[in-house]
């Protein structure tokens, strides 16, 4: 009778805890009902690490085929690209959470074809698109020289895509290099989707009629565009239709609308008409957007060639005060900077054969990308040639970015400019580059006015056929004072030209960002996905003090290894005194009544 009520107790102890058990399991079958219909993740990371942007969102919830990524980040590899490989599989998880359409496999190219040799699937890889990246291996028998392809394949349908999933900067250590690659994870996997999976391609045109660059010369950046645009080229010839058409809006009446949503004007060198401009004018307040690649300064390398020097002149092209009135003025003069591309320069010769050096020309500024900005955001070294500076003019309703700057040991030289061969002979004067981050880049954005507002008579402006416009709505352009920026060198091979990538030296033999900031800078011009802005995403390094960790490797070791133990030891035993302290206790005071 005495033990009656902890007989009592104990019953009610275990009804109550099977209730808990079956209302905890009820809870967690509701909770996974619900969520299978509603899917939600909560993203805890400071830059928000694992939440995919709205427009990478949006791209897959639109597709309606199978994407297939081959990654090739599969074997034994040191510890930054194996992270990279944890990155990449953990996007590509995050996105089939939104899209049951995308699939992948991790690839050991060398398990994968083990009769084939190592050579014969480095070409078959390269000959795909890849980009072989050569790793000096460290191991305590010596290092070893391992060759491995940071990429993917994509295929869709019947087409597959290359695609690099690890960026080289020049410059920039390895470690910034991983994880800027890492930061650039979704753009890369996203955008090549987006390139694979679109049917109507915006139309873009490169200008002619002003000396712009010719086909060939802009050859490899129009093959890239092709990719996302369809790319003309439309001579303006003062002709009103040039950049327009009229389109039906209904069974009466029609309206002017833009036929291209960009126009690049690449590097002209003869003057514009104030028709011409006109003409660009009414298609920039159509809401077109315009790439300007302008030489302010006419220089050329040719000139040098023949003689050991030339003059730099100013390039008249009467576009001075349409692009002040958009915000920017194009300064005559050119950059020289001590971070500058070299080139060859013969200074002997040996047994008949000519002696060749490199030394840097001033005049071909190399342009190390700073700006947050994701058109230039993790951009290598831009190369360019004879670039001038620009200056931005306070315009209402227009936000000036600058993109492009030079080094902090720059200066300037006025028109006209005595440009010689005899600057390499000697050491430069430190003290007269002295001025630092010259802007050379600029991306304007805002509602453009005309520059043709109460200058055209009250007739015409009235006139239909030319339904002339004196505000744009919101619009953007991007102006660049060099024209070579865009231009790809050309080699020739039994009398037949063939173009270089864009921003490829064939004298350093380096390849430098020119391609991606032009791809870039369409791509913000045009993009209405906003893919690009996926860009300015930040991932913090966080890195380990290499030198700590070696100095108390053991110490480390043995607390990641026996801590854990020693924590699950101790609450085990506390756990099982706690509980015979808590069920023997109620015993013994009946015992004592």
């Amino acid at each position: 009778m005495v033990k009656q009520p902890y007989i009592r107790k104990r019953v009610d102890f275990r009804r109550n805890s099977l209730m808990q058990f079956a209302m905890g399991l009820v809870v967690i079958i509701l909770v996974n009902i619900i969520g299978s219909f509603i899917f939600t993740r909560f993203d805890l990371t400071a830059e928000k690490r694992f939440t995919l942007s709205e427009p990478t969102r949006k791209l897959l919830r639109g597709l309606d085929d199978i994407v297939f990524f081959e990654v090739y980040l599969e074997g034994g590899f040191p510890a930054g690209f194996k992270r990279l490989r944890k990155e990449t599989r953990e996007m590509l998880d995050q996105f089939r959470v939104y899209s049951r359409f995308i699939q992948y496999e991790f690839i050991n190219p060398f398990e994968k074809d083990k009769e084939a040799s190592q050579r014969d699937v480095i070409n078959r890889l390269a000959e795909r698109g890849l980009s072989p990246t050569d790793l000096h291996v460290s191991k305590t028998e010596g290092s070893t020289r391992q060759v491995i392809f940071p990429g993917a394949i994509v295929h869709h349908k019947a087409s597959e895509m290359p695609v690099d999933l690890f960026i080289s900067q020049m410059g920039v250590s390895p470690e910034e290099v991983l994880n800027n690659s890492i930061q650039n994870l979704e753009f890369n996997l996203a955008n090549t989707i987006r390139k694979m999976t679109v049917t109507i391609k915006p139309k873009v045109a490169f200008t002619e009629g002003h000396g712009e660059l010719s086909p060939l010369e802009t050859a490899d950046i129009t093959r890239a565009l092709m990719e996302y645009y369809s790319v003309e080229r439309v001579r303006l010839d003062e002709m009103l239709s040039s950049l327009t058409e009229r389109r039906q809006v209904d069974s009466a009446s029609t309206r002017i609308v833009n036929k291209y949503e960009a126009i690049i004007i690449a590097k002209p060198d003869s003057a514009f008409s104030e028709k011409d401009k006109f003409i660009i004018d009414q298609f920039v307040m159509r809401g077109g957007r315009v790439l300007w690649l302008i030489d302010p300064v006419m220089a050329s390398m040719d000139s040098i060639q023949f003689s050991d020097a030339t003059v730099g002149i100013a390039n008249n092209l009467n576009l001075d005060d349409q692009l002040f009135h958009y915000g920017v003025r194009l300064n005559n003069n050119l950059v020289m900077d001590l971070s500058a591309l070299p080139i060859p320069l013969r200074t002997g010769q040996s047994g008949g054969t000519p002696q060749i050096e490199f030394f840097p020309w001033y005049y071909f500024p190399v342009l190390t990308p700073l700006s947050e900005h994701p058109v230039v955001k993790n951009l290598n070294a831009i190369r360019t040639e004879f670039i001038s500076s620009i200056d931005t003019i306070s315009v209402p309703g227009i936000t000036k970015t600058i993109l492009l700057t030079s080094s902090p040991y720059a200066r300037t030289v006025n028109t006209p400019a005595f440009i010689t061969l005899d600057v390499l002979r000697n050491e430069p004067d430190r003290e007269l580059f002295n001025k630092p981050d010259i802007p050379v880049a600029c991306l304007l954005e805002g509602s453009f006015g005309s520059i043709y507002k109460n200058r055209i008579p009250p007739v015409l402006m009235e006139d239909k056929d030319i339904g002339f416009i004196e505000r744009s709505g919101p619009n953007r352009m991007i102006v660049i004072a060099d024209g070579d920026v865009i231009k790809n060198q050309v080699r020739y091979s039994q009398g037949r030209p063939y173009p270089y990538p864009l921003g490829y030296d064939r004298y350093t033999q380096q390849t430098f960002g020119n391609r991606d900031l032009i791809m870039n800078a369409m791509n913000w011009l045009v993009d209405d996905m906003g893919l690009i802005g996926i860009r300015s995403r930040e991932l913090k390094l966080r890195m380990l003090d290499k030198t700590r960790v070696d100095s108390h490797r053991v110490f480390w070791q043995m607390l990641n290894t026996l801590l854990p133990v020693i924590v699950v030891v101790v609450f085990g035993f506390s756990l099982i005194i706690y509980r015979r302290w808590k069920y023997t206790r109620p015993a013994v005071q009946d015992q004592g009544g």
